[in-house]
């Protein structure tokens, strides 16, 4: 197997990385749009880490620093390529660099209904927090 390349997209990932979320991704989001990760990648062009191997897409993770709070988004490894050490890298990755940022907790988004993520988060070391629970409202 080749070696893995672990990378921050560029503007031009993005049609990629949509098609990529709609095969190996649980749901969508409203601002899973090309206008959304435009506006991600140009706002923070670190957070959005790809995962490609031989230069194909495998893995994706959203790290987003807001100066306060560390948060991932959106990890997602292709059915083809799991159990393969892709979401380990890909959070290697992001947990470096919220250290190199000053970060000191990271959380997650990860849906309830989802249980073999629950699986792979906990095996990296995370755990769910039980006393929280995530409101929301959409803008516009």
């Amino acid at each position: 197997m080749s070696d893995l390349d672990i990378r921050c997209a560029t503007l031009l990932d993005i049609d990629a990385t949509l098609r990529f979320w709609r095969e190996a991704a649980e749901g969508t989001s409203v601002s899973d749009d090309r206008d959304g990760v435009a506006r991600l990648v140009d706002r923070d062009p670190e957070a959005l880490i790809l995962a490609e191997r031989d230069g194909v897409l495998v893995g994706t993770v959203i790290a987003g620093f807001d100066g306060w709070r560390c948060h991932l988004y959106r990890l997602a490894v292709h059915p083809g390529h799991r159990r393969q050490g892709i979401a380990a890298a890909l959070l290697a990755a992001a947990e470096e660099r919220f250290v190199r940022l000053g970060g000191r907790r990271v959380d997650a988004m990860v849906l309830v209904r989802n249980e073999l993520a629950h699986h792979a988060w906990h095996a990296a070391g995370y755990g769910p927090q039980e006393q929280w629970r995530r409101w929301v409202k959409p803008l516009g």
